[in-house]
C-alpha cells in the first residue's frame, strides 16, 4: 500500500512540475483589431528576381493558412473579403527558366459591411484556424478559415447571431491571364453553376492543366448563380450560415521524368486533366459535413503542433500583434513576442510541408505574384536546408518527408549532373560505368534542378545530405538510414571525392570552389563584380568532411562494407577544412590573410561557419576554432537579410553565446519582421521564420557532441520558463522547467531506448527516477556529464 501511495505521490509531484509547460495552457494568436488593407498590386515595381507585381498589403498584413498542398492569404475584410490561393505545382517560366510558383486564384466575398464594431481577426496557432469576428447593425458575425490536410480542402464558414443574416456575393478570377511575358500566358475560364464556381485552364509553358472549385453549402436562404462578361458569381441571400469548400489541382505528378525531360512542355502529360480529382475531393468533403471536417483538421493539426511547448513570458500582452511588434521595437524586455514567433514558425512549417506534397519553398506555400521572387523555389546554398533545421529538434520530423520524396524523384537527374560536372572539371576522375554519385546545385524547382557551379561550390550537396543524417540521428530510424540515408550519403561522397584534386603537402582541395554568392569588388569598391572562384573554400572542404564523417558513422551503424569507404577513410584526413587567419578569424578562403580581404566583409552569407552550424566539425572539442568562429561572427556583424540573421542566431546558439544569440534574435524581430509576423529578405521569405525555430531550440537544448546539453545558451531575458517536447539526438524527448536561470526539474522520454548522456553544470548529485518511482543509477562520463541506460518508451524524471 505504501508503495502504491508513493507512486501516486511521485506522479502528482511530477504532474505539477510539468503542468505549466502544457501547450494547451496558453493560447497563441496572431491578431489585429483591423482588417488587412487591400490596395492592390504595384505594377510600377518590376524586379523579376524579387517578384512582379509587388503587393504590400498581401505581404505585410494578410494572414496565412495552408495544408501543404495549398496556401491561402486571408485579408479578413468586411466590405469585400479577399482570399488569395496558391498551389505548389502551378508554375510558369521564371527568370531562371526552371519554373516558378505563380498565383492560382483570387476569391472575393462582397459582404458590404462598412461599419463593423468590436472587430477582431485572429490566427489561432493552437488550432490552425483563422477567425474573423465583428458586430454590424446589432448582429454578431463570425467567419472561420482553415486548411485541411486530410481532405485537402480549404474551408470557410460564415455565421451570425441571428438567422437569415448571411448575404454576400461570391466571385473568383484567374489572375494574370494577360501576361506581360508571352511565355507566361495562361488560358482559362471561370463559370458558376448551381452551388459551384469552377476555374479551369492551361499554362502552355509546361503544358500545365489546372482547376479549382469553390462549393457553396448554405443553411437556409437562397443561392443564385450568374455568368456574364467572363465573370462568374454566386449570390447568397439571407442564409443562416454558409460553408465554402475550396480545392485545387493540376496535372503535375512528381516523377523522375519531370527532372530528366529537358523540353518544358513535355514534362507533363497534357492529356491528363485534374477535373475528376477536384470534383471527387469536393464531393467527399461536402459529404462529411463541416463539423466532421473541422474535427479531422484539428485532430491532424494538433497532433503535430501540440507536441512542443516553449514558455518564456509570465503573461500574454493584451495588445494586437501589430502593436506588440511596435512596442517590442521600443522596448524588448518582455519576451512574449520571442515565444510567439517560435510557435508561429512551427505553424508555418506544418502548413507548408506535409507528406505527399512538394517541399516547403522559398515562400513556403504562398505567392500572389505572377513571377514569384527568386521563383519561390528550393535554393540549396542555405535556404531550403534552413526551412527544415527546426523539423527535427522541435518534433516535426514528418514535415521533412516531402523533401525526401522530392529527392527521390530528382535523384536520376542529379546523377546526370554529377557525371557532367566531373567530365567538365576533373575528367580523369570519371567513374567506371557512370558511377559518379549525384550532385545538386543551388537553384531548383518543382520542374528542374541545377548542377553545382557558378556562385556556389559542390558543397551544396553535402549541405543537403546533412539533413538526411540529422533525420536519422533525431529519430534512430534504421530503416530510413538503410533505404535512403546511407545510399544518399554514399553516393554523394562518391561525387564529392571526384571534386578533389591533390595540392601541396598532400592536401586534397575542391577545384573549382566557391563560397556561396561572394562577389569581388568592382573599380568603385562595390561588390557587384564577378563571383569569386577559388580552390578549397571552407564551405566546400568542410561539407565534404561532414558528409564523409556522417557516412562513416552510418556505415558503422549498419555494419556496411562498401569498398569505397576505404577511400573516404583515407581522404577525410587530407581535407584540412578549417584554417585560422591573421585576424583570428575562420578563413573563408585559403588565400585569405586578414578578415575581409576578399568579398563583402558584412555579406549576408556566412558559409564558412556552416561547419559550426548546421555542421559539427567546429565544437567545444576544438576551442581554437570555436574562438575563431566568434571572431568571424563579430566581424560579419548583424546587418543582414532575414535568413542571414536566422543563420547567425543558430551559430551564436551553437557557440553558446547566450546574450549575443538573443541580441541577434531581437534584431531579426525588430528589423526583418512584418506586422503579420512574416520575415523578409526583403521581400518575404519563409526561411527566417523557420530558421529561428531551430535557433531558439538550440539555445534551449543541444545534442550534437554525443550528449544532451541543457540550456546551453539561455539568455537573461528568459530567466524563468519551461519547454516541453523538444527532441535531442538519440530520439530523446525532453521537458524542462527553470527558475532564475536554474533548472528545477526535467523529464526525459526515451523513444528508442539506449544510452542517455546529459550535461549540465549542476548535474553531479542529480537524482533519476522512472515513472514508477524506481531510482535509476548512472555513471559520470566526464565533467558535468552523466549517463544512464534508458529503455524504449521509458520516462525518467531528474531533479537536482
Amino acid at each position: 500500500m505504501k508503495k502504491v501511495l508513493g507512486f501516486i505521490g511521485i506522479f502528482l509531484i511530477y504532474s505539477a512540475l510539468f503542468a505549466q509547460s502544457d501547450v494547451n495552457t496558453r493560447l497563441y494568436e496572431v491578431w489585429d483589431d483591423q482588417p488587412a488593407q487591400n490596395r492592390g498590386a504595384d505594377y510600377g515595381i518590376n524586379k523579376p528576381g524579387r517578384g512582379f507585381p509587388y503587393d504590400a498589403d498581401w505581404e505585410q498584413q494578410a494572414y496565412p493558412i495552408g495544408n501543404g498542398y495549398m496556401g491561402a492569404k486571408i485579408f479578413g475584410r468586411t466590405d469585400t473579403e479577399r482570399i488569395q490561393i496558391t498551389e505548389k505545382t502551378l508554375a510558369n517560366e521564371d527568370p531562371y527558366r526552371r519554373g516558378g510558383l505563380t498565383n492560382f486564384a483570387e476569391i472575393y466575398l462582397d459582404i458590404n459591411h462598412h461599419n463593423p464594431q468590436n472587430y477582431k481577426r485572429s490566427l489561432n496557432l493552437n488550432e490552425g484556424i483563422l477567425y474573423v469576428n465583428y458586430m454590424q447593425d446589432g448582429v454578431n458575425y463570425t467567419r472561420e478559415y482553415w486548411a485541411s490536410y486530410p481532405e485537402n480542402v480549404i474551408a470557410v464558414k460564415l455565421s451570425s447571431s441571428e438567422k437569415g443574416k448571411i448575404s454576400f456575393t461570391l466571385s473568383a478570377e484567374i489572375p494574370y491571364l494577360r501576361s506581360v511575358n508571352e511565355t507566361n500566358t495562361k488560358t482559362g475560364q471561370t463559370w458558376a453553376e448551381n452551388d459551384l464556381i469552377t476555374l479551369s485552364g492551361n499554362i502552355a509553358y509546361f503544358n500545365l492543366n489546372y482547376e479549382a472549385q469553390i462549393k457553396v453549402i448554405n443553411d437556409g436562404g437562397e443561392l443564385i448563380a450568374q455568368n456574364y462578361n467572363r465573370n462568374a458569381e454566386i449570390r447568397v441571400v439571407n442564409a443562416n450560415s454558409v460553408v465554402l469548400l475550396i480545392t485545387t489541382d493540376t496535372n503535375y505528378e512528381l516523377s523522375e521524368n519531370i527532372f530528366l525531360e529537358t523540353t518544358n512542355n513535355q514534362k507533363l502529360d497534357g492529356n491528363v486533366y485534374p477535373h475528376e480529382n477536384v470534383s471527387s475531393r469536393i464531393y467527399t468533403a461536402a459529404g462529411l459535413g463541416y463539423e466532421a471536417l473541422k474535427e479531422s483538421h484539428l485532430r491532424d493539426y494538433q497532433n503535430l503542433f501540440s507536441r512542443v511547448a516553449v514558455n518564456f513570458s509570465p503573461e500574454v500582452p493584451s495588445v494586437t500583434t501589430r502593436k506588440l511588434l511596435e512596442q517590442y521595437k521600443e522596448d524588448s524586455s518582455n519576451p512574449y513576442l520571442e515565444e510567439l514567433m517560435f510557435h508561429f514558425g512551427r505553424f508555418l512549417l506544418i502548413s507548408s510541408s506535409r507528406e505527399g506534397t512538394l517541399p516547403c519553398g522559398l515562400q513556403g506555400i504562398w505567392s500572389q505574384y505572377e513571377v514569384t521572387p527568386w521563383s519561390g523555389g528550393y535554393w540549396h546554398n542555405i535556404n531550403v536546408q534552413m526551412n527544415y533545421w527546426g523539423a527535427f529538434n522541435t518534433n516535426l520530423t514528418e514535415t521533412f518527408t516531402p523533401y525526401l520524396e522530392y529527392y527521390q524523384a530528382y535523384r536520376p537527374s542529379a546523377e546526370v549532373n554529377a557525371t557532367e560536372y566531373v567530365q567538365r572539371n576533373n575528367p580523369q576522375a570519371l567513374g567506371k560505368n557512370g558511377e559518379n554519385g549525384w550532385a545538386i546545385g543551388t537553384g531548383a524547382s518543382a520542374y528542374a534542378i541545377s548542377a553545382p557551379g557558378g556562385h556556389s561550390g559542390p558543397g551544396t550537396g553535402g549541405f543537403t545530405t546533412k539533413l538526411f543524417w540529422d533525420r536519422y540521428e533525431f529519430t534512430q530510424d534504421t530503416s530510413f538510414l538503410r533505404e535512403i540515408g546511407y545510399p544518399a550519403l554514399l553516393s554523394m561522397s562518391k561525387f564529392l571525392s571526384k571534386t578533389l584534386k591533390p595540392s601541396e603537402n598532400g592536401i586534397l582541395l575542391v577545384d573549382p570552389s566557391a563560397s556561396p554568392e561572394i562577389r569581388i569588388a568592382d573599380e568603385n569598391g562595390n561588390f557587384s563584380g564577378d563571383h569569386y572562384i577559388s580552390k578549397g573554400t571552407t564551405f566546400d572542404q568542410s561539407f565534404i568532411w561532414e558528409t564523409y564523417n556522417d557516412l562513416l558513422k552510418a556505415a558503422e551503424i549498419l555494419d556496411a562494407d562498401d569498398e569505397f569507404l576505404s577511400v573516404v577513410r583515407e581522404q577525410i584526413n587530407r581535407l584540412n577544412p578549417i584554417l585560422i587567419g591573421a585576424s583570428g578569424q575562420i578563413k573563408e578562403y585559403r588565400e585569405e590573410n586578414n578578415y575581409g580581404e576578399i568579398g563583402d566583409p558584412h555579406h549576408r552569407h556566412i558559409s564558412h561557419l556552416c561547419p559550426l552550424f548546421p555542421g559539427t566539425l567546429i565544437n567545444s572539442k576544438t576551442p581554437e576554432w570555436l574562438q575563431a568562429a566568434g571572431v568571424t561572427l563579430d566581424s560579419r556583424g548583424k546587418k543582414a537579410t532575414g535568413w542571414g540573421l536566422a543563420h547567425r542566431l543558430n551559430l551564436r546558439a551553437r557557440a553558446k553565446n547566450a546574450e549575443k544569440a538573443h541580441d541577434v534574435y531581437s534584431t531579426l524581430l525588430k528589423e526583418n519582421t512584418l506586422p503579420n509576423l512574416w520575415t523578409v529578405h526583403p521581400p518575404f521569405q519563409i526561411d527566417a521564420n523557420l530558421g529561428l525555430v531551430s535557433g531558439v531550440a538550440e539555445m534551449l537544448l543541444q545534442s550534437h557532441e554525443g550528449y544532451i546539453e541543457l540550456l546551453p545558451a539561455l539568455p537573461k531575458a528568459w530567466e524563468t520558463g519551461s519547454f516541453d517536447g523538444l527532441v535531442a539526438r538519440g530520439n530523446f524527448e525532453i521537458s524542462l522547467n527553470w527558475e532564475k536561470c536554474k533548472i528545477s526539474s526535467f523529464k526525459v522520454i526515451s523513444k528508442s531506448g539506449g544510452k542517455c548522456s546529459i550535461k549540465h553544470s549542476d548535474i553531479e548529485g542529480a537524482k533519476i527516477e522512472d515513472s514508477a518511482g524506481k531510482k535509476i543509477s548512472y555513471n559520470m562520463k566526464g565533467e558535468n556529464i552523466i549517463e544512464f541506460s534508458a529503455i524504449k518508451s521509458g520516462e525518467y524524471f531528474i531533479t537536482f
